[in-house]
């Protein structure tokens, strides 16, 4: 399913592109410097730990900033500020790190992220990691992968079976219990089955090295800013029962429809 046929005919792509690469290199200036540099990191939770740095709410100031600055009628949803509501029907979607857990552990894994929504549909997305100079970015029917001053398009494994298939997921305690079953039933069925690489995943599925990413709860500024990535380089991504993903929830993307309807039996209802 491509959101392809849903871009809306005033929107000025290429400026939707220079903002989200503007606000990548702005969130990449904050963060980068403070990766692997022994950041103070705040617990959200009065329970449990939900971390939080300086450098995820300095980043995402940054980013609205400038999509303040280039498009003022639009809404904006953050993972750190309260959301700024607009008439608009689009609205910009930011995490400024995804994977925070990763960032204070200094694994390279984490990202920024920034998605466009239009009625609440995810139409133009971008993921950065600044540690490895990589951008991935999936606006206007492509998904391409920014590196080292070169451009290349972005395209899905063609797996079509489980048994084939490479399968991710952050960690499996973050299922319920019967969430845990069923993916420990998928686990046993696919070809190898890695953790730990919250949003990278997403874009690894996107570029072909991997196959299937499964994971529980997510919220709007975890996902919204992926789907494109994934579904322009020809995935698919749905919630476990099959239904649109953009305002978060359980999420199965896949490579392609075959393994998300294998992944979705299993993991669906539950």
């Amino acid at each position: 399913m491509s959101h392809e046929k849903n871009l809306p005919e005033n929107l000025d792509i290429e400026a939707v592109r220079s903002t989200l690469l503007e606000a990548a290199r702005a969130a990449g200036e904050i963060t980068l410097p403070v990766f692997r540099s022994g950041a103070v990191v705040d617990n959200k939770e009065d329970q449990g730990f939900d971390p939080v740095t300086r450098a995820d709410r300095d980043a995402e100031l940054a980013i609205r900033e400038i999509v303040e600055r280039e498009f003022p009628e639009h809404g904006i949803v953050g993972e750190e500020y309260p959301d700024k509501t607009s008439d608009s029907p689009f609205s910009w979607i930011i995490d400024p790190i995804d994977g925070t857990r990763a960032f204070i552990s200094g694994v390279p894994v984490w990202g920024t992220l920034i998605g466009l929504t239009h009625k609440g549909r995810a139409i133009g997305g971008l993921m950065s990691q600044p540690f490895t100079g990589e951008i991935y970015l999936g606006l206007a029917g492509a998904s391409t992968r920014l590196w080292d001053n070169e451009k290349s398009r972005l395209s899905v494994s063609g797996v079509q079976k489980l048994a084939d298939a490479i399968l991710f997921t952050t960690t499996p305690a973050l299922f319920s219990r019967p969430q845990r079953a069923a993916f420990d039933g998928l686990e046993n069925k696919v070809r190898l089955s890695r953790y730990g690489c919250d949003c990278y995943a997403y874009c690894l599925l996107a570029a072909g090295h991997i196959d299937l990413v499964v994971e529980p709860g997510l919220n709007i500024y975890d996902i919204a800013a992926l789907i494109p990535i994934i579904e322009y380089a020809g995935g698919r991504v749905t919630t476990f029962e099959g239904g649109v993903p953009d305002g978060g929830g359980d999420i199965i993307a896949a490579a392609t429809p075959e393994l998300h309807r294998q992944a979705l039996d299993i993991m669906g209802s539950k």
